[in-house]
């Protein structure tokens, strides 16, 4: 089984960077692929950023482009997100999640994830 742990969120200004991380741990397959997703109050979850097991793919969502930054490192298990130039309209519950393989055509897909974090709280005020 594999455990995802988000860690990094909290009460940030507008204009200001933070980074989150997301540790796994258990029996990770060696193709595993993570991403991060984003449940903004009152909305449905979505998908914010992927990246694949070499991190040779990285995929992002429109409204992060230039903004976000997800790596990996192997070694340590564990998925970062650098966010910079943070707005308002960043708030939210980010969620880390991972499946085994990626692909460029549905990297995007929720229901694709096998494993999930329990989210961690990002607040940016204006």
């Amino acid at each position: 089984q594999v455990q995802l742990a988000e860690s990094g969120g909290g009460l940030v200004q507008a204009g200001t960077s933070l980074r989150l991380s997301c540790a796994v741990s258990g029996r990770a397959p060696t193709n595993i692929a993570m991403a991060w997703f984003r449940r903004a109050p009152g909305k449905d979850r979505e998908f914010v950023a992927a990246i694949n097991w070499s991190s040779v793919f990285r995929n992002y969502a429109d409204s992060v482009k230039g903004r976000f930054t997800i790596s990996r490192d192997s070694a340590k298990n564990t998925a970062y997100r650098e966010m910079n130039s943070l707005g308002p309209d960043d708030t939210g519950d980010y969620y880390c999640a991972a499946r085994t393989g990626y692909s460029v055509s549905d990297y995007y897909r929720e229901a694709l994830y096998e494993y999930w974090g329990q989210g961690t709280q990002v607040t940016v005020a204006s």
